[in-house]
């Protein structure tokens, strides 16, 4: 099958701004759409800017991905109404089956959005071939002018291939094993506050992670890994009109399985933190953290969700990552307290550096624990008012299913079982960060009415939209909860995918009960009142 090859020339040309590209000529000024849905729709809704309520609809036959490589790549599954995937009417049929009538779709941005991108090398040094592996094959597609990639991605791909030519780098060979370069992974930081807001984004920075085939720095080849990096930095760098790159990192990998990372990393040219403002707050992804891979979907995420949380709740976080949800809430909701689980003890680097550019107000005891979500459960709900689940496309463990639903047989402290208990005090040793100065939480211990406190909203973000339908209708059945509101967002225009922000409350939805906002409480813990 033939294969799109970018186009070539040595020596090598002037590095082109990707600022100037034509990318965003559909829409630039509408990035992200906002659809109100309340039933199936037949044709495609129109569209309207959440920030202009009187914008113009956006006409449907507009929203085409346009796309030289949409044929032979994997990356898009249709290339037209990207602005309404097919899935979303299934969605919206399943929400409104069970009640919730005001089901709402964020369309977001339609090109551009991708800013982390991992992509496999192949071909030869003259020709090499940067892209996805073609569906159901491992053939790589070349990809020079994707429409979803972030420009400055296509840009500083356009870079390295200029490099290995020059270089000589040679492409990795999956059959023989051989070849220098393996994968690159493209991430693009849009912070930067020496520029104005608006142009943050279309001026965005990469992080480089070159995936070189050997073991360590004392390959042979590490010359020609370092000779790379500098090509890069010399030609995209500050020094540069267009400055491109963030930094370079090298990831030492060997392995002969689909494993795209080893565990041996190496910074080699500048910046080593690498910083993005979501949710509200500063977060620090190294190379090695799952990242989100639209950054302003996820962004637009975090603030819906934030309007669940009453200020000064209690909020455990699992499936934590590098804490990015919880500690949004810390400084947006004023919590009283926010525990992050998370089983990848890689993770902790990048929340202890978040950590550190909290804001000052932030009055909130922060912990982070190396944990796995399905060992022994209910010792993370007990305790906390909200509980926020991100669990990989698979949905929930069961374990953690099992006891979300069963919630009303735990009625207070001394009827836990007593191994329960223990752990609930112990924590599992928490890594304690920061801790209001009069905490309900004191060298890993919780306090009686912390310990005795159930959880009463309960916030599940999906990336796998049938694993969370089986969820959802297995929480509903046990009576234990009810949906109240649900929100789609087009994380991955072009792709059969809706990412799903859903708020349970405790009950059956029927007749129930505001908790009250217990005053004492909170006086003697120093909290704060809701909305």
């Amino acid at each position: 099958m033939p294969l799109a090859i970018a186009l070539l020339s040595l020596p090598p040309r002037p590095l082109a701004s990707p600022f100037s590209s034509s990318f965003f000529k559909c829409h630039a000024s509408s990035p992200s759409t906002l659809i109100p849905l309340s039933s199936p729709s037949p044709p495609p809704p129109a569209l309207f800017l959440p920030q202009d309520p009187k914008a113009n609809p956006i006409s449907s036959s507009s929203c085409s991905l346009h796309c030289p490589h949409f044929q032979s790549c994997s990356g898009c599954a249709h290339e037209h109404n990207l602005h309404h995937p097919p899935i979303l009417d299934e969605a919206i049929q399943f929400f409104r089956t069970i009640g919730v009538s005001n089901f709402t779709f964020d369309s977001c941005r339609l090109w551009g959005w991708r800013c982390r991108a991992k992509l496999a090398v192949r071909g030869s040094s003259i020709k090499p071939l940067i892209g996805l592996y073609e569906e159901g094959t491992h053939n790589v597609v070349d990809i020079p002018e994707c429409k979803a990639h972030h420009p400055s991605i296509n840009a500083a791909v356009d870079l390295l291939k200029q490099a290995m030519a020059e270089l000589n780098i040679i492409p990795y060979d999956e059959d023989k094993g051989t070849g220098e370069l393996r994968y690159v992974q493209m991430a693009v930081t849009t912070y930067n506050t020496s520029l104005p807001a608006s142009e943050r984004y279309s001026k965005g920075k990469v992080q480089v992670a070159l995936v070189w085939n050997s073991r360590n720095e004392s390959s042979p080849s590490y010359g020609k890994l370092n000779a790379l990096a500098n090509y890069m930095w010399i030609r995209g760098g500050p020094k540069r009109e267009v400055h491109l790159i963030h930094s370079i990192w090298a990831n030492f990998q060997t392995s002969t399985n689909n494993v795209i990372f080893g565990k041996r990393w190496r910074h080699l040219l500048g910046e080593r933190d690498f910083w993005e403002h979501v949710g509200g707050i500063d977060v620090s992804m190294a190379p090695s953290s799952f990242g989100q891979a639209n950054t302003r979907a996820f962004d637009s995420l975090l603030h819906k969700l934030q309007k669940y949380v009453p200020y000064g709740a209690s909020v455990v976080d699992l499936y934590a990552g590098a804490g990015v949800i919880g500690l949004s809430l810390a400084a947006t909701r004023k919590c009283r307290s926010v525990k992050c689980v998370e089983v990848n003890k890689e993770a902790k680097l990048s929340f202890e550096k978040t950590v550190s550019r909290l804001p000052t107000t932030t009055d909130c005891s922060i912990s982070w624990h190396q944990a796995d979500t399905s060992k022994e459960p209910l010792s993370w709900l007990m305790g906390s008012d909200v509980v926020v689940v991100d669990p990989p496309r698979k949905g929930l463990d069961s374990s953690l299913l099992t006891a979300l639903q069963s919630l009303s047989s735990i009625k207070i402290k001394h009827n836990l079982p007593e191994s329960t208990e223990r752990k609930i005090r112990t924590e599992k040793r928490p890594w304690i960060l920061r801790q209001r100065e009069t905490s309900v939480q004191s060298n890993g211990q919780m306090a009686q009415d912390e310990i005795q406190s159930l959880p009463q909203t309960l916030i599940y973000i999906s990336c796998g939209w049938d694993s969370f339908k089986e969820d959802c209708m297995s929480l509903l059945s046990s009576k234990q909860w009810h949906l109240d509101k649900a929100h789609g967002y087009n994380f991955f225009p072009g792709t059969q995918s809706v990412e799903v922000l859903a708020v349970f409350k405790r009950g059956s939805g029927v007749n129930i009960k505001r908790k009250k906002s217990g005053k004492k409480k909170r006086i003697t813990c120093g909290a704060f009142g809701h909305p």
